[in-house]
């Protein structure tokens, strides 16, 4: 986007948004004449605490200083949402906010939904920081969920002995994952929650101190696994982590077997485990 199409762009959003909002809206009388839908834009620039005159030329896309803090205030007086408040700042030409995490940490049927809908193939969600939140009966009986209960998956991939043995090249995914996760506190904006799950492993896993020492850095692209199954054997299969943009706060990690002998195993291990009464 150029920075003339940028501009033109934030002059309509803005006009746009301004027409939708009443007076009433914000706490204003609509008075016996008043002509323009929506407010004025000397209206706009007092409930927002700028000039008049600083406004107006925001809303004409002209070349002026911005700050997140000015737009915030524009964004509340225009009542914009998190998506459109992100896309003001993308049109003003600053770097967007970290989205807002949602109220509801809760997953929703339509969650569950997807897990049961990648059945007979196995699929997880996890929190931002790798915690298990929840998982289909074929991802419990492949990592071994069945009879233990699920902690921070980073946590468990370095210090669990069974979650290790599900790899057969641990060696050769382990720097991958630690990538993956520098990557993910890169997206979200490192936190408490980050500094507890590193500041746990370095004192748990001297493998894990050398391997992070190494900075590295690489997105959660596809990866394919070998995994063995005590009862199975082995499986090869490819990892997708997805980011659901209604839930910044959750992923979704889906498995997909990769020859047809790992489909068949994994199927066979899906209907091996008991069903809920």
């Amino acid at each position: 986007m150029t920075t003339t199409v940028r501009r033109t762009e934030l002059s309509e959003f803005l006009r746009a948004h301004r027409a939708a909002v009443s007076p009433a809206d914000a706490g204003l009388p609509a008075g016996p004449r008043r002509r323009t839908p929506g407010l004025r834009r000397e209206e706009v620039a007092v409930l927002a605490g700028v000039g008049v005159s600083w406004y107006q030329w925001l809303e004409q896309g002209r070349d002026i200083t911005v700050s997140g803090q000015v737009l915030d205030a524009v964004a509340r007086v225009l009542r914009l949402t998190d998506p459109e408040r992100r896309h003001l700042y993308v049109l003003a030409g600053l770097n967007p906010p970290l989205p807002t995490e949602p109220a509801e940490q809760t997953l929703g049927a339509d969650i569950t939904r997807l897990l049961d809908g990648w059945l007979p193939n196995p699929a997880h969600v996890v929190d931002r920081y790798w915690n298990f939140v929840a998982a289909n009966a074929s991802a419990r009986a492949l990592f071994g969920w069945e009879h233990t209960i699920a902690g921070n998956c980073l946590v468990d991939f370095f210090t669990d002995a069974l979650y290790r043995a599900r790899y057969r090249h641990w060696e050769r995914v382990a720097p991958t994952v630690l990538a993956h996760y520098r990557h993910e506190m890169t997206l979200h904006g490192p936190d408490d929650g980050y500094t507890a799950v590193l500041a746990d492993l370095a004192e748990r896993s001297t493998e894990f101190a050398e391997l992070w020492s190494r900075q590295e850095v690489q997105p959660p692209n596809p990866t394919v696994k070998t995994l063995l199954h005590p009862r199975v054997g082995e499986l090869v299969v490819e990892g997708r982590m997805l980011h659901l943009p209604d839930r910044p706060d959750v992923a979704l990690v889906l498995h997909t077997p990769r020859n047809a002998e790992s489909a068949a195993r994994i199927a066979e291990l899906t209907h091996s485990v008991p069903q809920p009464a």
